[in-house]
């Protein structure tokens, strides 16, 4: 599990820095560095990293979550038109564009997550992505993100358990 949720934060990072600089996944990746991610030896600057990162890890681990955030970036890119057109469709008064670019993101990765990653249960799906809000977003970015999700979740039947 814990992979999954540094996977996230670094998918998050990176479909945030594709959305404002307008490049794909590929460009993204190439440029992403993950090393803020390793736990530092003690006489380096971990306290000051620790403090920014809600995760954490070896660098085996952050090689693994590299990888499946690649996956979750490059599929959300994929299917952009869809995943969009769902966060339209039950945004109220809000049009996609005018979003904060994180709030934004993190509701892109969550839709992707919710159409594309049926072995994850919508639940968590939904829980991560207010964990990620209340980490890089706004203090209202996590009540927006879980608001905007359980409406998708009660007017929308998507794949794989809701637990």
């Amino acid at each position: 599990m814990r992979k999954r949720r540094l996977a996230r934060e670094m998918a998050v990072q990176m479909l945030y820095q594709g959305d404002l600089g307008g490049t794909d996944w590929r460009q993204v990746t190439g440029a992403f560095d993950p090393s803020e991610y390793l736990i530092l030896e003690e006489n380096g600057s971990t306290e000051d990293v620790g403090r920014r990162r809600s995760a954490l890890a070896a660098e085996g681990e952050v090689d693994a979550a590299l990888e499946y955030a690649t996956r979750l970036l490059r599929g959300t890119q994929e299917h952009l038109k869809p995943i969009d057109d769902l966060i339209r469709e039950q945004a109220d008064h809000w049009r996609l564009e005018r979003m904060p670019a994180v709030d934004r993101n993190i509701l892109r990765l969550a839709v992707y997550e919710l159409l594309y990653e049926a072995e994850v249960p919508q639940l968590v799906v939904v829980d991560e992505a207010i964990e990620l809000a209340k980490a890089f977003g706004s203090e209202r970015s996590s009540s927006f993100v879980n608001g905007l999700l359980d409406g998708l979740l009660k007017h929308h039947s998507f794949p794989g358990s809701r637990t």
